[in-house]
């Protein structure tokens, strides 16, 4: 139980102390005394281990405590929200002060990395215990600290894809790669008492791509690239020894890891909530860089090509290629077929190979890389079915008929693969017809008609192809020249193409991007914008020709006319008189939001400076008019003017839910694209019917993201308000019939006046 329980307790003691620490600097309370007391349970609980004299008391005292600063937090937090966050007890306020001050969304990256240090420590403490004396032996018990250290790491993983966080999420599923080959070692161990046998040809391939990418990390931070030189060391010291992880030497690289995520850990911590911080080298390459007429680093993420991507993940291309050169070098060590278990080659061929290629394949998808994907998918697919049926035991025994027939299914599916990347570049299509290679060499193996030293040479084939792949992918995706290429397509298709310069995707967090789309739209371009619900298209109301294309590309259906956006009421303010006062009260209430309101049109739309571009928008009866509740979409009417939308897509489609499906759905036939990743909503606007309002009542043309019963109520306020002659800057008519001022308290002439507009009791 002692050496099952205490390198877990270890690693988590110091971490947990090293928050607590961090919480106190930063005047966290209740977080720092809840970190500390587990800190002091876990020690008190390895001291037991090693004295029984010391009791349970400690222990029990110190979770007693935990449980009485969680009830504490609890009434705090309760008490915050019966008071109506009038009243807020010391240490219970979850305000993110850092977002308040203007922080960027930096802080989501450092909790996950110092999370997946304070990971490595546990799975590197298991090792270093047994090195230091600690514990005595290494054995089965201690697999769950690695395979949880491993799960989770593959879950910050996919949480660091979602925020852009691409060379940290490939060393940290790496890291998990190790965790997933430690543990499986520990547990055969237990399983069996053969000698394990390491693939050579593995750790070299590992230490290769680690230098390598540690290699590009050091652009953003020499800390986290010297951090990764030990992994380095590490698969060195793997690859020098037969016996691996249960050797001094590797086990002596885990007590230095341990060492140095523990204080790599800190140190992120502490800058996460210091103003004054620790240095780590940030940004210190990437100065050499700024007057490099050579080399020059890309400053926009990789959000912006022109794929049909939905969701907020970043590229996994990098991750993807480098787990199939270790699946495939993993298996060029043939092993014993009568112990097929005691070579370790199952858990990098099924995880990372496998398990990571369809995630890879997952986040491909939702990028909008459907060949990619599907290419991710196939692979990994075949790594878990192929490495499970021959390194489990059970290859000897379904040999032959089935094993052939599923492989050819196999090669048939890669067939189409490597057909379609003829479409994509030649570097694909190199990689997928050596991976066809591999497939047959598997086939011939299945039927005991494999030459002698095929499969290896075709590994090596497709490892060189894999690796210039996961090279030009990650070098392109650091450095925008000089690039290394991939070859452009075999066959091109017409309509599609990467050349961004006659389509500008601008990111829209940007001030000059979004005056770049304005010009753009001031010249008689069209554009694709992101909203409060879906993107639009766009075009300026005083460009008849952009708003006769925009109706044009959209191939505009009567029922969904185009509609007009403004970015204020001021700028309807001149044709104020000209409109019903409760409509423009209910303009009032209802607006910045996603409600659109269908209004009569009238000569109010010359004043919006929508002349010659009006017949392309409304109907001949009405016109729909809405502010919307985004401030980049204000922002560009303000400088643009009122402008004329469309949903960005061909009618009868689904509504456009990212900038990428922007230019994937309408090609080259707009001129810019404003891009702010995924939609916040993926329903449009709610559109509703004001055409009679004067007889007070409304109907709904679409209920979209707004439901009835809000719209309603904003109705009903405003009607209440008209009821009891509240003013309103609204509706004057004509002048003319304004002749004489109305006393309101008369009692010969009882009226309700809202700046000329009169109802008399009669009329009412």
């Amino acid at each position: 139980m002692r050496n099952a329980i205490v390198p877990g307790l270890v690693a988590f003691f110091l971490g947990l102390l090293m928050i607590g620490i961090v919480g106190i600097l930063q005047k966290e309370i209740v977080l720092a005394l809840i970190s500390i007391t587990l800190s002091l349970s876990s020690i008190h609980e390895i001291v037991l281990f090693y004295d029984g004299r010391v009791g349970t008391s400690a222990v029990a005292c110190n979770y007693l405590i935990v449980v009485l600063l969680g009830i504490y937090f609890i009434s705090g937090r309760t008490l915050h929200r019966v008071n109506k966050k009038h009243v807020i007890l010391p240490g219970t306020d979850i305000t993110n002060k850092s977002n308040e001050q203007g922080a960027s969304t930096g802080s989501s990256k450092v909790a996950l990395l110092a999370t997946c240090f304070i990971l490595n420590m546990a799975a590197t403490s298991v090792f270093g215990c047994k090195l230091l004396g600690i514990t005595s032996s290494l054995f089965v018990g201690q697999v769950a600290w690695l395979w949880t250290a491993a799960v989770y790491q593959t879950v910050i993983c996919i949480l660091s894809y979602r925020n852009y966080h691409m060379l940290e999420a490939t060393h940290i599923a790496f890291f998990s790669i190790l965790r997933y080959a430690e543990g499986y070692s520990l547990l055969y161990e237990f399983l069996n008492t053969g000698q394990l046998n390491y693939p050579l040809p593995f750790f070299v391939v590992f230490t290769i791509l680690f230098v390598v990418l540690a290699l590009f990390t050091s652009i953003q931070s020499l800390v986290q690239s010297i951090y990764l030189l030990f992994y380095v060391a590490y698969c060195i010291s793997l690859a020098c020894n037969p016996h691996g992880f249960f050797y001094g030497g590797p086990q002596g690289v885990n007590v230095a890891i341990y060492i140095v995520s523990a204080i790599i850990a800190l140190i992120t911590l502490f800058n996460a909530k210091s103003s004054m911080t620790i240095p780590t080298g940030e940004g210190t390459i990437k100065k050499l860089f700024t007057n490099n007429s050579i080399f020059k680093l890309r400053k926009d993420k990789d959000i912006n090509e022109p794929y049909l991507g939905y969701s907020k993940y970043g590229d996994a291309e990098i991750l993807a290629h480098a787990c199939s050169i270790l699946a495939a070098f993993a298996m060029t060590m043939p092993g014993n077929p009568g112990e097929p278990l005691v070579t370790v080659v199952l858990p990098w061929v099924v995880v990372a190979g496998g398990i990571y290629n369809l995630i890879c394949g997952s986040v491909a998808f939702s990028r909008g890389k459907t060949l990619e994907s599907s290419a991710f998918i196939l692979y990994g697919v075949m790594w878990v079915i192929w490495g499970i049926f021959r390194y489990s035991g059970i290859y000897s025994t379904s040999r032959g008929f089935n094993a052939s027939v599923g492989m050819i299914c196999f090669i048939l599916f890669n067939s189409f693969i490597v057909f379609s990347t003829l479409f994509l570049t030649k570097a694909w299509f190199v990689y997928a017809l050596t991976f066809q290679l591999i497939l047959i060499s598997f086939l011939l193996d299945a039927i005991n008609a494999l030459p002698l030293g095929y499969d290896i040479a075709v590994t090596i084939i497709f490892g060189l192809a894999g690796f210039y792949l996961f090279l030009s992918t990650l070098h392109n995706s650091t450095f925008e020249a000089p690039l290394l290429p991939v070859g452009s397509p075999f066959i091109k298709i017409s309509g599609f193409t990467n050349d961004r310069s006659k389509c500008p995707h601008l990111i829209s967090t940007r001030t000059s991007s979004v005056q770049k789309i304005a010009e753009i739209m001031k010249n008689g371009g069209i554009c694709g914008i992101p909203t409060d619900t879906v993107y639009v298209l766009v075009a300026a109301c005083n460009q008849p020709e952009a708003v006769e294309k925009a109706y044009k590309t959209k191939r505009q259906a009567q029922d969904r006319p185009m509609s007009l956006w403004i970015s204020s009421l001021q700028q309807l303010k001149p044709a104020k008189h000209l409109l019903n006062p409760l409509v423009w009260d209910f303009m009032e209430a209802a607006w910045p939001s996603s409600i659109s309101l269908v209004i009569p049109r009238g000569p109010w739309l010359d004043v919006l400076g929508a002349h010659d571009s009006a017949k392309y928008i409304g109907t001949p009866q009405s016109i729909a008019i809405r502010i919307p509740d985004c401030t980049v979409t204000t922002h560009l009417i303000d400088m643009v003017g009122p402008i004329a939308v469309t949903s960005a897509n061909p009618s009868g489609e689904a509504d456009t839910t990212h900038h990428n499906q922007v230019y994937a759905k309408l090609g080259d036939k707009v001129d810019g694209v404003l891009c702010d990743g995924a939609s916040p909503e993926n329903i449009a606007s709610t559109v509703v019917d004001c055409t009679k309002i004067e007889t007070g009542d409304i109907a709904f043309f679409r209920v979209g993201i707004v439901p009835k019963s809000q719209v309603f109520q904003i109705f009903d306020q405003v009607q209440q308000r008209h009821k009891k002659g509240l003013v309103n800057a609204g509706f004057s008519g004509s002048t003319d019939e304004i002749t004489q001022d109305i006393n309101p308290n008369s009692e010969d002439n009882k009226s309700y006046v809202n700046n000329g507009f009169t109802i008399d009791d009669d009329l009412q």
